[in-house]
């Protein structure tokens, strides 16, 4: 079942309601915020958070501390320690279990020791629970490389996957393979010898580096210096990395054709940094993902039949439920289309400062109060800060997941909280972040987002699903018009500059769900 309601209309109770009518399920999610939102919502579902939530009980010992919260101020979280090590016993190279770590039997039983690993109790007691809560990484981590080992504990009857428009972005997380200047210096390897647009190429470079790895292995193995002073997190280390490597060349191998090599990227210099080795169609890999008997995928921007085309369901086996309206007053999340200038990577450079102009003017309008800009990359982004006004250029901060000045984008959030008239700049907060009240009451969609068709991966998928390019950008521009009004009496007015924008609503007419038919005039459709 494919639910598409926007924010407001309860799909977590919903999906909540769904799990407790049967004996067991999962609910998956896209990010801890949202955990913890369901935590506070619905205590029955038992959470799983990754390893840097949680103090290293291990670290903690050995630095002679027992103040938890100090110990995370520190960063002595669980991802920093060692859940088991290598270690020489009467001769022999055996694999030691830190003592802290319960077995999942034990939190089963409740027979656990008081002082064990927080990480392991909370993840163990999902498992054992009947009502699970994960983010897409820890269950996709888990249904790829752990179902064997808890196989008893993954019999569920139904799944519920909130914010299911991203999901093809987290399965691709763990398909393919990332190749890294790093690793190529580690390994030893020249990349004048590899041609980067060639895939047989680019899996004799994997190949390659999974050798290189195991020869490293084996020799610091043998090395006297490794025997009488072993270092088992070097090894642990280059054992994961050889085994990633070779894990990616058996399932390239397995299915050429549905593998791409994106075009490399490059430092200022021109020297080599990553390519990346990715699946056109990820449909192969998510039916050994989604398991259960029943499934609901819940979205605010979610289209019927490109999601069943990409996921690989078939669209007459899944119903889909779309809300006819939404909750929030149509007055509070209003949207002006201005058609200022039609964007592209050939626009004319009057054009792109004829659209700056207008966010010029609009910031003037909207002077004693916060917003946010969001365009289509960080290059837009640095060109509409050049343009800008002396006093609005003052106001506004470029916002990213990482950030030039080392800030996160949550540090750059709060900053901008404490500015009465402040305004984020972003080419990446079309998603994930509540600009609920007065820290966003207005926002304007400079460029519309496009995928970007210049990447291998992007064209290929393309050709084979024709409806994925509208979807994917529909999906982000919708996703856009909500950062700002999150409940029923919040309000901001949206303003959209680019004129193509029209042309993707026209090509995605059947794709636009309903509770946004009344802010895009669309009501007598």
């Amino acid at each position: 079942m494919i639910l598409c309601a926007p924010t407001g209309v309860g799909k977590s109770l919903i999906g909540a309601t769904v799990s407790s009518y049967f004996d067991s399920s999962f609910t998956v999610t896209a990010s801890k915020q949202l955990q913890d939102q369901y935590i506070k919502d619905i205590p029955f579902l038992k959470p799983v958070k990754g390893k840097q939530n949680f103090p290293c009980l291990k670290l903690m010992q050995s630095e002679k501390m027992d103040n938890a919260r100090r110990a995370m101020r520190w960063g002595l979280t669980c991802d920093k320690g060692q859940c088991q090590e290598k270690i020489i016993k009467n001769g022999k190279e055996i694999t030691e279990i830190c003592k802290f770590k319960p077995t999942i039997k034990q939190v089963e039983e409740n027979t656990q020791d008081k002082n064990s690993c927080h990480y392991y109790l909370q993840k163990y007691d999902a498992l054992v629970s009947k009502h699970s809560l994960w983010n897409y990484h820890a269950y996709f981590q888990i249904m790829t490389y752990n179902k064997k080992l808890f196989e008893d504990y993954l019999d569920r009857k139904v799944s519920v996957f909130d914010e299911a428009h991203k999901i093809e972005d987290q399965i691709i997380q763990f398909v393919g393979f990332d190749i890294f200047s790093g690793q190529i210096t580690e390994c030893n390897l020249n990349t004048e010898r590899y041609d980067f647009s060639d895939l047989d190429s680019m899996i004799q470079l994997t190949d390659d580096i999974a050798y290189s790895y195991a020869k490293q292995i084996k020799e610091i193995k043998e090395n006297n210096e490794y025997q009488n002073n072993p270092d088992y997190e070097l090894i642990t280390r280059l054992e994961r990395r050889y085994e990633k490597a070779a894990q990616a060349k058996i399932d390239i191998i397995a299915d050429k054709k549905n593998f791409i090599v994106n075009e490399p990227t490059t430092d200022i210099n021109g020297n080599f940094r990553n390519i990346s080795l990715k699946p056109i169609d990820v449909s192969k890999f998510s039916k050994s993902l989604f398991t259960t008997e029943f499934q609901i995928f819940m979205s605010a921007t979610i289209d019927h039949k490109s999601f069943c085309e990409n996921m690989g369901f078939e669209k007459d086996n899944v119903a889909f439920i779309d809300t006819e309206k939404s909750p929030f007053p149509m007055k509070n999340r209003t949207v002006d289309f201005l058609n200022i200038k039609r964007l592209s990577y050939g626009s004319t450079e009057s054009d792109e400062l004829e659209v700056i102009q207008t966010i010029d003017r609009i910031l003037n309008e909207h002077s004693k109060e916060r917003g946010l800009i969001l365009t289509s990359s960080i290059s837009r982004c640095n060109k509409i800060l050049r343009n800008l006004s002396p006093n609005n250029m003052k106001r506004v901060r470029i916002c990213h997941s990482m950030n030039k000045d080392g800030k996160t984008q949550d540090e750059v959030i709060a900053e901008h909280s404490k500015d009465p008239n402040g305004v984020l700049l972003s080419s990446s907060l079309w998603e994930g972040v509540d600009l609920k009240d007065d820290l966003s009451r207005f926002q304007i969609i400079a460029k519309v987002p496009y995928p970007n068709y210049t990447e291998k991966r992007v064209k290929a998928k393309m050709q084979k699903f024709p409806l994925w390019y509208t979807s994917q950008t529909l999906t982000k521009i919708l996703q856009g018009f909500g950062r700002s009004i999150r409940s029923e009496n919040d309000w901001a007015k949206t303003y959209v500059l680019d004129t193509a924008i029209n042309n993707v609503f026209f090509k995605a007419q059947s794709m636009i769900p309903r509770a946004y038919y009344d802010v895009l005039g669309m009501d007598d459709i």
